[in-house]
């Protein structure tokens, strides 16, 4: 249901080191009064802003909430779900739609408590009603359910919804609280097929309804009836489309871009140079090398070799790495795939709670050779007459993971390791990952329904979530990895919301993932979102990171957008 928050973040990667030259030229042209200004009066009164969230070409119009291709600010700027996650930090649930909940003894039945004087943005009362139907819809649709959501919904009075599931349910929590917009049963109930159409004329209870569209850019205006007192303040947003991420950067400097997200390299330079801008750096997701690495569900290649995978690992200099691709902005990880100081708390062991940044040829020399893999004249090791050669793809434009690969390749070539890096289309990229027809592939782990370890756990690792090469594993499991330990520590964490408890079996499956390395910690890769404040102040700050600041991250951009002022 949820649209891929990975597959956002990546578009961010292509901004260029030429695209740096021509945003600070821009910049110094806006400063001398040159362009359309950061200090543009006029648009300050309007109270209006202007967000870039990644499109690129013609616009599709699509405001489905159930959509995998609805447009970025359907799912928290329109449409709203019961609760919301801050994945920049260790948070409990905050209500939205919802103002409690609570679970019967047997973890079978979840009841919701709703929100009063709320309507939709046609005037229509929001009820319990509304969030029965919704769930009724999702569970009778097989379509517009991929987390195989699986309860019957009825609404027991007006402020009341009751969930009940055919078995012990508590994991369901996040995904049902946070991961699902409501809609109206007055407009759904007449829908023919939800899972196709576009919902032209969107009725939500967001901050904002569509003011206008056209395929270059649309318009959303403040919803007069919103149910928060005060809010939103800001009149008008307008999302555009550009030509490419280097038109993006430009545009921000130029003061044409209000909110935007972009791996910009030398970006402190560009931010002290103008005034009116300043950025957040909220890394929360850890870059990884995917290797496909069963041989028992037909992966093929050396890094089906756990000692391989443990060499890779250890042959990695995360200095290097971190400046020549992370741009200096990226933080250092951990082997649980867990995150260094947001995520405290869940790492069990001490020992696997960072990376090693330097490389220590010398253990990973001693784990090859153990291993039976020893140099050839060539100064690759071979095992039983097959080279230890990998091939490792990434996107065409990805310039940070195409750096990655390239400075991986020298670094492992000192312990006898070929490395081959491939750049590839996305599509060709995301089929080849999904149905394992791949070596090593570089992408991203850290975002699931809620900030417990249990969802990035369960989609990477679970037998359940994978599929033998040649099928695909969209669940998530892309490494074909399966381990019987691991799916009996999920299964145990998932029947129970004592954190204790879920601890101790985290700490068997961490145990596990440090050894095997399935997915390869690299770093945790930045996540920069730039901002203009003259026309509008309030973002998040490094001191006060209410949100996941990105310009495309679902339900957080509804909550920046509501609690952003227009500037004085």
């Amino acid at each position: 249901m949820l649209r891929n928050s990975t597959n956002r973040t990546r578009t961010r990667r292509l901004v260029s080191v030429a695209a740096v030259a021509t945003a600070t030229a821009l910049l110094i042209g806006a400063c001398s009064g040159t362009g359309t200004g950061a200090g543009n009066q006029a648009a300050t009164k309007d109270a209006s802003i202007t967000v870039f969230n990644g499109a690129t070409g013609t616009i599709t119009k699509n405001f489905n909430p159930f959509s995998s291709t609805a447009l970025q600010p359907t799912l928290g700027v329109i449409y709203e779900p019961l609760y919301w996650y801050n994945f920049a930090k260790q948070s409990d649930p905050t209500p939205v739609l919802a103002t409690g909940y609570s679970w019967n003894a047997a973890g079978t039945e979840l009841t919701i408590k709703t929100r009063h004087d709320v309507k939709w943005n046609d005037g229509q009362p929001f009820t319990a009603k509304d969030v029965a139907f919704t769930f009724n819809l999702v569970a009778k649709t097989p379509a517009l359910n991929p987390s195989g959501l699986a309860a019957v919904a009825k609404a027991t009075a007006d402020d009341t919804a009751v969930l009940t599931f055919k078995s012990k349910s508590l994991m369901q929590e996040p995904a049902v609280l946070a991961n699902q917009a409501i809609v109206p049963e007055h407009i759904w109930k007449d829908i023919k097929d939800p899972t196709t159409n576009i919902n032209d004329n969107p009725v939500g209870t967001g901050p904002f309804k569509l003011k206008s569209f056209t395929p270059q850019s649309y318009v959303l205006g403040k919803n007069d009836q919103y149910w928060e007192q005060g809010k939103p303040s800001i009149k008008e947003v307008r999302y555009i489309s550009l030509d490419s991420a280097d038109a993006a950067s430009a545009a921000l400097v130029a003061g044409k871009v209000d909110w935007m997200s972009a791996y910009l390299p030398g970006i402190d330079n560009i931010i002290k140079s103008g005034k009116d801008l300043s950025y957040l750096n909220t890394p929360v997701m850890t870059t990884v090398i995917v290797t496909c690495s069963n041989a028992a569900l037909g992966c093929t290649g050396p890094q089906t070799d756990p000692a391989v995978r443990k060499a890779i690992y250890l042959a990695m200099n995360r200095e290097q790495l971190t400046k020549l691709a992370g741009g200096g902005v990226a933080a250092v990880g951990s082997p649980t795939l867990l995150l260094p100081g947001r995520d405290d708390n869940w790492i069990a062991d001490a020992g696997t709670a960072k990376l090693p940044q330097a490389a220590n040829a010398d253990e990973v020399n001693k784990i090859l050779d153990a291993a039976g893999w020893t140099k050839g004249s060539d100064g690759v090791r071979a095992k039983d007459g097959k080279r230890l050669s990998l091939t490792v793809q990434t996107v065409t434009g990805w310039s940070d993971y195409i750096s990655i690969n390239d400075t991986l390749k020298q670094q492992l070539s000192a312990v006898g390791i070929e490395l081959k890096p491939s750049q590839v289309s996305w599509n060709e990229w995301n089929a080849a990952q999904t149905n394992g027809k791949f070596q090593l592939s570089l992408d991203s782990v850290g975002l699931g329904a809620s900030t417990n370890p249990y969802f990035t756990y369960d989609s990477k690792l679970a037998t359940t979530n994978t599929a033998p090469v040649g099928k695909s594993a969209s669940a998530g499991n892309q490494s074909r990895f399966s381990d019987p330990a691991v799916d009996a520590a999920l299964t145990a964490a998932a029947g129970t919301t004592d954190q204790a408890a879920q601890k101790a079996e985290y700490a068997k499956i961490q145990s596990v993932v440090a050894e095997q390395l399935p997915y390869i910690p690299v770093y945790v890769n930045s996540m920069l979102t730039e901002f203009n404040t003259s026309r509008a102040t309030g973002w998040p700050t490094k001191d006060n990171t209410y949100v996941l600041p990105a310009s495309w991250k679902a339900w957080d951009n509804g909550i920046v957008l509501k609690t952003i002022t227009p500037a004085k």
